[in-house]
């Protein structure tokens, strides 16, 4: 039974988000949750609780957050497991900023949240999970734009804010009040207004009438809360790529928002583009994604029905048998000509349809099409095609048909027949939803609504199951489910997690504009799902690997000793467990950092302590390589004074050898264009591999782990470590982390110059370090010398690179745009065109300000 129901203005400032997955996270027999237009209420509050049985409500937030807390002590998290959490939740509430925010409410709220997050999970209590205290401060959090512009500045604000908004209560109350906030009140009866209780139905009408308020509690026009069905079409002609996770995530969201049914239909009506393989990838796809239908079927069950419906629609004058050739019919429709076999008798019709039924050299000559318009201008409306011959084996039916129906005829029909309420289709297809309508009319069919939404693309990707397919089979890639295909099985080989697809497309909404996104977005949605959870590793690159001699320092472990130690995975999230560190008196460090160290300066050691470098042992030239060093170890020195925290790893330990992979896009065009030549687009180099030691923890991952290599990024285990095949290295591949850097085009025109002749050559793979040390060159006296030294140096080009570059390199930039001294720089920068152009425009102003002359002439 109910305890107690919470309504909710969705519409209103600030939004109820935090309110709204409280009571998500709570069993749903527990509490009901209503979205309405007002409330009963002589205050301006926005939302309201009723305890089951009372007749009085609270109202506003805080009272709201508080009643449900009281209501649901007995649930430990909520509402703390002590009077201590408890008090420390209550006193937390209160502590919410005002709305709007100011700068000064904003800065002492963030202040508040570093405070409180600096040694804990949550705001309060335990790490069980969110308290009602971490829902709301969440919330108030996403409501504050100026606090939410600080966050950079408070890393533990930042990781539990990043957490917060992964959580599924969370994704589904920001969907849910998005799509509420958007919905207008039904018009009361009469055409009265006013406050009411209700959501804004006629005062008279049962509460629990079938169709009430469905506009607005539902979202879908003509929806009917418990009779809604959806329905997933998929081709079994190839694997599901991102635009159809669309699709399948939206479908799926809207039938159990609905608590309707959603179905999965094989759209199997084309024998020579379907296989067996390409179904079973789909059904498995669809389980990676988290999609599970209610029931599944074939339009090829309905095949005998769908013959059935054709002939009628033949006796009834609405379809007729066509020889006309395929080149000269498309120019028929094109330009609105009749077919002289238009007015063919029915009788003459279906025979030929008979005839098409053996799958004859006559009856292959034929087609059958909708009698619909000559020259309607919607050309979807001149008389399509909706029946054709094709005598290759069906993967399901085998020899036993010859004909099979178009999808525009399979499709509205068989979603009629299945008991579809709702089509939600790309409005790609919003031209064709007349004939879609048609096709319900003529076959007398039960009506069926259609949703439109927009289509989901992305920059640098193919998603034409066609073009795909032709780099599969021309061995440009390693097959369906290639890091760099944009299939569902793709993305997820590369690290993309199902929680990111379905929160991302749930974020994207039902708009209708068609989006071509660039994948920061969807990338840095995946990095704030794994980041919180991934266990923290060490790799170093294997080139130029540098060994270091501990010679002394207080802690040294003894000559020839390893000495081991659990620390955690991941330093801001116990749960993620410990792992076994090695230390020894030689290490391991990357020749990136060791040809950054000055000598007798002070460095950290990663989850070592401090170090000063007593000695560094170069090849050749003052400049060359390093080859060895020698350090002190200094422990009790402050990390936090060291400009350099480094990775390393204990030499005489397991090291385990691992290959670094990082991808490039396919191809070289952002967008591409209905004549362009796949062919002529494709990036000569899309794969790059860095050899590298990780630490011994890595041996024990299992293929699909996501993890972070620290200083690297995040990566995903692709091949696992073989204990009886030591000398193979184990394979992992970078995860975009959605920077600009991650998901930039690698590939350089080489008929583009490069952008500074003093810049190093990038290593391949994301192994290569930010800049020597890995440290950022603003904070980098050594890179900042070097860079004024590139500046005066001859030939050096002015400005920043045409391409995004993978690391950052030397630029000269004018202190005053295109004139002026010459600042050096590093940095990962492009150029981009100014909007409004590059010329300065004359503006004429009327002002009383005098000429000054300039006081440096």
């Amino acid at each position: 039974m109910s305890r107690l129901t919470v309504r909710v203005i969705a519409k209103s400032t600030p939004l109820p988000i935090g309110l709204v997955a409280c009571v998500y996270s709570l069993p749903p027999a527990l509490v009901k949750l209503e979205f309405v237009h007002s409330l009963d209420s002589t205050t301006d509050a926005n939302c309201s609780v009723q305890l089951a049985g009372q007749d009085s409500q609270v109202y506003g937030l805080v009272d709201c957050y508080k009643a449900i807390a009281d209501a649901f002590a007995d649930q430990g998290k909520l509402a703390g497991t002590c009077n201590k959490d408890s008090t420390a939740i209550h006193a937390l509430l209160l502590d919410q900023p005002p709305f709007p925010p100011a700068f000064p409410t904003a800065t002492k709220f963030l202040q508040l949240l570093e405070h409180r997050l600096t040694l804990r999970a949550f705001v309060a209590g335990t790490h069980a999970g969110p308290s009602v205290a971490d829902y709301a401060l969440a919330s108030s959090l996403k409501n504050n734009v100026i606090a939410l512009g600080l966050l950079n500045k408070a890393p533990h604000t930042h990781r539990w804010y990043s957490y917060m908004l992964q959580l599924p209560e969370v994704v589904k109350a920001i969907a849910d009040v998005a799509t509420q906030s958007k919905v207008k009140p039904a018009a009361a009866a009469g055409g009265a207004g006013g406050k009411g209780k209700g959501k804004g139905n006629d005062a008279d009408a049962p509460a629990n009438a079938p169709g009430a308020n469905a506009t607005f509690e539902l979202g879908l026009p003509n929806a009917v809360k418990g009779h809604v069905v959806t329905r997933l079409p998929p081709e079994p002609s190839g694997y599901l790529h991102i635009g159809h996770a669309k699709a399948a995530v939206l479908n799926q969201y809207f039938a159990r928002m609905y608590d309707g049914k959603f179905l999965v239909r094989f759209d199997d009506t084309n024998p020579s583009k379907e296989k067996a393989e390409f179904e079973q990838s789909i059904i498995e796809d669809l389980a990676l994604l988290g999609i599970k239908a209610d029931a599944t079927s074939y339009t090829s069950d309905y095949f005998d029905r769908l013959q059935q419906m054709a002939i009628q629609l033949v006796k009834d004058g609405k379809a007729y048998a066509d020889d006309t050739e395929q080149e000269l019919m498309r120019d028929q429709r094109m330009n609105g000509v009749a077919s002289k076999r238009r007015d063919l008798s029915p009788e003459e019709s279906l025979a030929r349809f008979a005839e098409m039924a053996t799958g004859s050299a006559e009856g292959k000559r034929w087609c059958l099409r909708a009698k619909m318009s000559v020259d309607d201008p919607n050309k979807a409306l001149r008389d399509p095609v909706i029946y054709r011959v094709n005598d290759l084996p069906h993967h399901r039916t085998g020899t036993r048909y010859k004909i099979y129906p178009t999808y525009d005829f399979a499709c509205p029909v068989v979603d009629a027949l299945e008991g579809v309420t709702h089509a939600l289709r790309t409005n790609e297809y919003r031209d064709r939803n007349p004939q879609y309508q048609w096709m319900l009319d003529a076959t007398k069919s039960r009506q069926v609504e259609v949703w439109d939404f927009g289509r989901l693309a992305f920059v640098y990707t193919l998603l034409s199951k066609r073009k795909l397919k032709w780099f599969v089979e021309e061995g440009h890639v390693g097959g369906w489910d290639d890091p760099r295909f944009p299939t569902v099985r793709g993305i997820r080989r590369r690290g993309m997690t199902v929680e990111a697809i379905t929160q991302f497309m749930l974020q994207q909404g039902p708009s209708q504009a068609f989006l071509n996104l660039e994948w920061d977005s969807i990338w840095n949605t995946n990095k704030k799902v794994i980041d919180p959870v991934a266990p923290r590793f060490v790799a170093l690159d294997k080139e130029g690997l540098v060994r270091v001699k501990i010679v002394s320092g207080e802690g040294k472990p003894a000559p020839g000793q390893v000495e081991s130690k659990e620390v955690l995975k991941h330093k801001k999230n116990p749960d993620v467990g410990t792992k076994t560190t090695f230390y020894a008196d030689e290490i391991f460090v990357e020749q990136a950092d060791a040809a950054s160290f000055q000598q007798d300066e002070e460095v950290t050691l990663m989850d070592w302590g401090n170090a000063i470098v007593r000695k560094i042992s170069r090849s050749g030239a003052a400049d060359g390589p390093v080859e060895s060093l020698e350090m002190e170890l200094h422990l009790a020195g402050d990390f936090k004074k060291t400009k350099k925290k480094v990775t390393w790893i204990a030499a005489p330990s397991d090291v385990t050898p691992v290959t670094l992979l990082d991808y490039d896009y396919l191809i070289t065009k952002k967008k591409l264009e209905e004549d362009d030549k796949v062919e002529e687009l494709i990036n000569p180099k899309t794969e790059f591999r860095t050899a590298a030691i990780a630490d011994h923890n890595i041996r024990s991952l299992a293929a699909g782990t996501i993890i972070q290599f620290e200083r690297k990024g995040f990566y995903i285990v692709d091949r696992a470590f073989d204990s009886s095949k030591p000398d193979q290295a184990a394979e992992l591949i970078l995860i975009p982390d959605g920077k600009a850097s991650s998901i930039a085009l690698k590939y350089q025109d080489p008929n583009t110059p490069a952008a500074g002749a003093a810049a190093p050559a990038a290593k391949e793979g994301k192994g290569a370090k930010k800049a020597a040390g890995g440290k950022t060159p603003a904070k980098d006296k050594d890179a900042a010398a070097q860079a004024k030294k590139a500046g005066k140096a001859p030939g050096v080009k002015v400005g920043l690179p045409e391409m995004a570059p993978n690391e950052p390199v030397d630029s000269v930039l004018k202190s005053e745009g295109s004139k002026g001294y010459h600042i050096a720089v590093r940095t990962k920068m492009y150029r981009v065109e100014p909007p409004y152009g590059t010329q300065a425009v004359e503006t004429p102003v009327d002002t009383k300000m005098h000429e000054v002359k300039p006081f440096d002439v």
